[in-house]
């Protein structure tokens, strides 16, 4: 449980996380005020002693309850839709990270910067330093520059994985035999965690994700080393 709390708590370092953000809040408002409104009508409905025999129709009312609904679900769909046109635009990437899912740890290729190839594992337990996390530290980070727009190719070498980062809005499936791509452009630097979200086998829960967000020069350096 303090595993996937210190994950979910993340600040939004991503435009597209924040955008995701803002329209759950205001869909979460929509939802509010409709509960308010029907609350507020079943108790006025209970509470009054109004009585009419000879109401049989009410066309006015009818078109009202038909058309109100309709046009709410315009103002939580168009929104949607604008997201999920912003979550699949690819918009010329300045690099390429390649990211394919193991079992049980990820691996990363640069191919853009001199084939720079690595795997990442969940560090044990009696490796940990005081400043890190247990079951979501790894051994080797991925780095990678900041206010950078970044294309992921995403794939699997044996089984179903997914490539999860709840701070930056990305969630790509890892499917063998298929590449995905998924858009990121970090805002500030920092570290980000995450965790594979698709059950993979039997150590499916020890596979952590870490982004290291730098500044363009200290990347550089980090590429030359």
């Amino acid at each position: 449980m303090n595993t996937w709390k210190n994950i979910m708590t993340q600040d939004a370092n991503s435009p597209l996380m924040e955008q995701l953000i803002f329209f759950h809040d205001h869909t979460i408002m929509i939802l509010l005020m409709i509960t308010t409104a029907v609350t507020y009508i079943m108790m006025s409905m209970m509470m009054n002693k109004f009585i009419n025999r000879f109401l049989l129709e009410g066309q006015t009312m009818e078109f009202i309850w038909t058309s109100l609904p309709a046009v709410i679900l315009m103002f939580i769909a168009l929104p949607s839709l604008h997201l999920l046109y912003l979550i699949d635009e690819m918009n010329n990437p300045l690099m390429t990270v390649k990211v394919i899912g193991h079992q049980w740890y990820w691996s990363y290729e640069y191919s853009d910067f001199n084939n720079i190839e690595f795997d990442s594992y969940m560090k044990p337990t009696n490796e940990l330093k005081n400043n890190e996390f247990r079951l979501i530290e790894v051994d080797n980070r991925m780095i990678l520059p900041m206010n950078t727009q970044i294309r992921i190719l995403v794939s699997a070498a044996d089984v179903l994985h997914s490539w999860a980062m709840p701070s930056l809005g990305m969630k790509i499936d890892a499917t063998p035999g298929r590449i995905n791509q998924g858009s990121l452009k970090i805002l500030r630097p920092g570290l980000m965690y995450g965790q594979c979200s698709e059950i993979c086998g039997i150590n499916h829960s020890f596979m952590p994700i870490v982004i290291e967000s730098v500044p363009i020069s200290t990347f550089i350096k980090w590429l030359n080393q």
